[in-house]
């Protein structure tokens, strides 16, 4: 791929795909965590003098003009983050837009309206491509978290802008994670939890034959309990996927991979509880389910981790939102945190855990991407980084 220090963007309209799906709260950004990510760009951009104009996606409103997912409160907070106007379309797209990029003057910013707010987004329709290239004399895609949708903002558009390149958060990316599949320092051990062994038996098995240690955690170690022989009482697994976790546990084997699971876990009646009680996994009550790994998992997890050269966690290991069952997130994500590994994190909740944890800041590269990470590390192409490579 090229990236925007390579092409010619001075005094040009830059249109640069963001991904600003950000939560909001009473009209205003509530975690401007994405906004932040984008400012060296946009900030190099500005020196230049190029002529911003910003496109992203809220929420998902199907295609319809939804006010609760406008971009407004965005322009408003990026706007404070830059020090400078953001003006905001109220559009993406038709006459009245190609005015006020038209009009754009050298260092301005325009953010877009919702991008999702027409179907033609989603459905990569042709038309839609070709009235977003209308803005635009450059386009810059920085938005990794989108690179596994074949969208109008994401590929579309590539078709119909001569220069093209990605921001220096997508070459980030794409750099730490391709140097974690291709030439990684090792050992690397993988952390992964969450709830659901089917999205992430892909990444498993892509990344066993690249890997030393493998730490199961999260509702996803239930299925492997399972897998195990083990009765989890009402906890959530997916007995679909029992099977799979039982290859992927003899695969481990045959790769020399150690693989832990745990030996203790907290439980309760219900995810509302306001404590849990520690029980081995073999005295787990039939009336109760597993929200968190126990204090010997805990004390397992971090002396596993030890002395790793690369570490990878996705998914936390226990219901972290609830501060009953997020001690062993929390405690694993510290010694992490202390290690001089290369430390790698990816995915939403990773990302709100991993900053609960209070080690956000202490991981070496923090991947904005939830989906595309995940589909990145299983090894499949992306279209939104594909797209940028044939055009280079």
């Amino acid at each position: 791929m090229k990236t925007i220090d390579q092409l010619d963007i001075s005094a040009k309209k830059t249109f640069i795909r963001v991904d600003y799906n950000v939560p909001l709260k009473d009209g205003e950004v509530a975690d401007d965590t994405r906004l932040r990510a984008t400012l060296p760009t946009l900030r190099y951009a500005l020196e230049k003098g190029a002529k911003l104009i910003l496109a992203s996606h809220l929420g998902r409103p199907k295609g319809q003009r939804v006010p609760e997912l406008s971009l407004a409160p965005v322009a408003r907070r990026l706007s404070s983050l830059l020090k400078r106007e953001v003006k905001f379309a109220p559009d993406c797209v038709g006459e009245e837009v190609e005015a006020l990029a038209e009009s754009l003057k050298e260092g301005e910013i325009l953010l877009l309206e919702n991008l999702r707010f027409h179907p033609g987004e989603t459905k990569n329709d042709p038309e839609f491509a070709k009235a977003l290239a209308r803005l635009a004399e450059v386009y810059i895609n920085d938005a990794f978290a989108v690179c596994h949708r074949a969208h109008a903002s994401v590929v579309g558009i590539v078709n119909h802008v001569e220069a093209c390149g990605a921001g220096f958060l997508l070459a980030r990316e794409v750099k730490y994670l391709s140097n974690l599949l291709e030439k990684p320092q090792k050992p690397v051990a993988l952390v992964i939890g969450g709830a659901k062994v089917s999205t992430k038996v892909g990444v498993l098995r892509n990344l066993l034959p690249r890997i030393d240690k493998l730490v199961i955690g999260g509702a996803m170690a239930n299925t492997f309990l399972v897998a195990d022989g083990l009765e989890v009482g009402t906890s959530f697994y997916e007995q679909e996927f029992v099977e799979e976790a039982k290859e992927v546990l003899d695969a481990a084997e045959a790769k020399g991979v150690k693989v832990y699971l745990p030996v203790d876990v907290v439980v309760a009646k219900d995810q509302e509880a306001e404590e849990g009680k520690n029980v081995c996994i073999y005295e787990i009550p039939k009336e109760k389910a597993i929200f968190d790994i126990g204090k010997e998992t805990r004390k397992l997890f971090a002396a596993a981790l030890q002395g790793m050269g690369t570490i990878v966690w996705n998914g936390p290991l226990g219901l972290f939102e609830n501060p009953a069952f997020a001690k062993g997130t929390t405690k694993v994500a510290r010694a992490v945190a202390a290690t001089n590994a290369v430390t790698i994190g990816g995915g939403g909740d990773t990302l709100r855990a991993l900053k609960s944890a209070g080690v956000k800041r202490a991981f070496t590269y923090l991947s904005t991407g939830g989906g595309a990470f995940l589909e990145f590390l299983e090894g499949k192409e992306l279209p939104g980084i594909a797209v940028l490579q044939q055009k280079a």
